[in-house]
């Protein structure tokens, strides 16, 4: 799949998050990268043989205190193990979950939690 229509898909689950979600995004940045590299993968605590399709880099909400003058919040969508994971026709769903899975994150809610939500 090319780089734009990748990109509309992570629009597009950005656009369909509820408005009381999509405006507590203030100061994060959602990036659409091909691969996690070597330093991504080690800070997600991805083991050999798993795969890395999101990760949320920043301070979740929940631990925020006096949080002011920072660099946003990063959210990093990985084309690359989208697409060699899943059917071309189920990924504009997984890249839906993987987004909101990584806003989850971002809102303080951890791993376990997500999956139980179906966000996993």
């Amino acid at each position: 799949m090319d780089r734009a229509r990748f990109r509309r898909l992570v629009q597009r689950a950005l656009r369909s998050l509820p408005p009381e979600v999509r405006d507590a995004l203030d100061n994060v940045a959602v990036v659409i990268e091909r691969e996690p590299s070597p330093d991504e993968l080690r800070r997600a605590g991805v083991e050999a043989g798993d795969t890395l399709f999101g990760l949320y880099v920043g301070t979740p909400l929940t631990e925020r205190a006096g949080y002011g003058l920072t660099l946003p919040d990063r959210i990093v969508i990985y084309q690359g193990p989208l697409e060699r994971h899943f059917h071309p026709r189920d990924i504009p769903r997984e890249v839906a979950t993987t987004v909101r899975h990584e806003l989850g994150h971002h809102f303080g809610i951890e791993d376990d939690r997500l999956d139980v939500l179906g966000l996993g």
